[in-house]
């Protein structure tokens, strides 16, 4: 799944070196949390207008979770 987050997100970006995935433990509600970091100036090409890219990202990540039987999350910092 991180391979996955970083892979999108690589593909969007000017500065891929900049690209990093945190990931949290499973929490109380049984999601996990995964954190994208981009450059400063790659921000807005992940969020996109009105949010839709990192909104697109987030459907990926979770379709992904349900085939492997998971739920996640993903926050962009």
């Amino acid at each position: 799944m991180k391979d996955l987050l970083t892979l999108v997100a690589k593909g969007l970006v000017e500065d891929p070196s900049a690209v990093s995935v945190t990931v949290d433990a499973l929490n109380e509600e049984g999601v996990i949390v995964y954190h994208l970091h981009v450059g400063e100036s790659d921000m807005g090409r992940v969020i996109g207008k009105q949010g839709r890219i990192a909104k697109a990202i987030r459907t990926i990540m979770r379709a992904a979770a349900a085939r492997e039987g998971g739920r996640i999350s993903v926050e962009i910092d």
